[in-house]
């Protein structure tokens, strides 16, 4: 089975500072890799350049068998990459719908002037969310008062609704209750079964055993070790994240 995502040397250079080196990993579909480390450890430098916010210094990135190395962002984005920073990047004014739509709204005529086409928008929410397993109680209410779980699904449900085919989601637990963290793992387990492949940052170690099926770590740029959940435990991925081995 060839994989989804392939990456092969990546390295980045800021000045003399050689941020990341020599990174390669790859992800199916369907399989969710964990980026583990500290911080610093170029994490999400490694996912800039995967997203195309960086270009490497050297190395390639693939999708799908199409090279995306040098390519924008958007370029990324419409090859089916998503990546949810973070931030969510949601507007907080505005409902679930508005925020599916962000940049890209639906619009109807109306005597010849386009207008929002919020109903559509709302209800294409409703349905995406309804997938995943979400039900917003209010649709029409702003986003800003939903919880720190129902956002982090609004950000996700986003990327699905634009069949992504590979999520990339940095720290999606850092600010959340222990009841909403269980709803995103319940959230990357359905995303898993609809064949989207996942890389998720992470250097919580509950998240990283719950989630993972395969466990990259990341320790002052390179790659310390790659383990399965069950081949491994806390105090191995502990010792590979602070680069005692190699």
């Amino acid at each position: 089975m060839s994989a989804l995502l392939k990456i092969d040397g990546l390295k980045k250079r800021f000045g003399g500072n050689e941020a990341v080196s020599n990174v390669s990993f790859e992800v199916n579909a369907g399989e969710c890799v964990v980026l583990a480390g500290d911080n610093g450890a170029g994490k999400s430098t490694v996912i800039k350049m995967i997203s195309g916010v960086y270009q490497p210094t050297a190395g390639k990135v693939w999708m799908n068998g199409e090279l995306l190395t040098g390519k924008t962002p958007e370029a990324v984005r419409s090859a089916g990459i998503e990546t949810i920073y973070q931030d969510l990047a949601l507007a907080d004014n505005l409902d679930p719908g508005l925020n599916l739509y962000l940049g890209r709204e639906r619009t109807r005529k109306v005597l010849g002037l386009p207008f929002l086409d919020r109903k559509t928008m709302r209800e294409d929410a409703v349905e995406v969310m309804k997938s995943l397993g979400i039900t917003v109680p209010d649709p029409t209410a702003p986003v800003r008062e939903m919880s720190g779980g129902q956002r982090q699904a609004i950000a996700i449900a986003r990327a699905i609704h634009w069949q992504a085919g590979l999520v990339i989601m940095d720290e999606p637990t850092a600010a959340l209750g222990v009841p909403e963290q269980r709803e995103v793992m319940a959230l990357i387990e359905r995303l898993k079964k609809k064949g989207v492949g996942i890389i998720l940052i992470s250097h919580n170690l509950p998240d990283i055993f719950a989630a993972s099926d395969r466990i990259i770590v990341l320790a002052r740029g390179i790659v310390a070790g790659e383990r399965r959940p069950a081949e491994t435990n806390d105090e191995e991925i502990v010792r590979m994240m602070m680069g005692a081995t190699l």
